[in-house]
């Protein structure tokens, strides 16, 4: 740990995820969240005002107390935000106790991407879902190719950022079941904007 990863980088990752072509992401994947909801990796709170009356209470989950500390003072939806200070690789939750997981951004930087989806499944009730948006793994040979060489340096810059995890396979090795998924380019370099967004229920 030092000033970069504690100070800066923080700083750094809320004013990237401003980016306001981020925002039709988000309110398409937030506004589909309902009952309980379990948020993975809340950042700085940029999802909490999108939220919906169909939501009865956030859990909005953040390993990084400098984040969950901009978080405490985001603008909060009229509903329960409780902040837990943890690893989605080891959930501090019982079993099926959510209705909702919602993960926007969130999986290119765990550590253990898979450990993680599986303690997800393991918080969802049965009929639950997973809501998600995410940047990974590019179907175009080329674009892969630049998502492989850049990881190992982008990931020490952007706090573990992985540019080429395949996303759609990781969540379904992990045991769910695909309901909806779309996957494009947004505008940017293509390396670090290969999108997917979907939906998806335990199997």
């Amino acid at each position: 740990m030092g000033i970069y990863s504690d100070v800066i980088l923080p700083k750094l990752c809320d004013l990237s995820m401003r980016n306001e072509r981020l925002r039709p992401y988000r309110e398409r994947v937030i506004g589909a969240a309902e009952g309980r909801v379990l948020e993975i990796g809340s950042g700085s709170g940029l999802n909490l005002p999108f939220y919906r009356p169909a939501v009865r209470e956030i859990l909005a989950l953040e390993p990084a107390p400098s984040l969950l500390a901009l978080a405490r003072r985001a603008p909060h939806p009229e509903m329960p935000v409780s902040f837990i200070e943890a690893s989605a690789e080891a959930i501090p939750l019982d079993d099926r106790s959510v209705d909702t997981v919602v993960t926007t951004w969130t999986l290119c930087t765990i550590p253990g991407g898979s450990a993680a989806l599986a303690e997800m499944r393991r918080v969802l009730r049965p009929e639950g879902k997973l809501l998600f948006v995410e940047h990974g793994q590019s179907p175009d040979r080329g674009v892969r190719w630049w998502q492989d060489s850049l990881t190992p340096v982008w990931r020490r810059i952007s706090g573990g950022c992985h540019l080429n995890r395949p996303i759609r396979s990781m969540i379904e090795g992990a045991g769910f079941r695909i309901d909806r998924v779309e996957t494009g380019y947004m505008a940017g370099p293509k390396p670090m904007t290969f999108m997917y967004e979907g939906s998806a229920r335990p199997n």
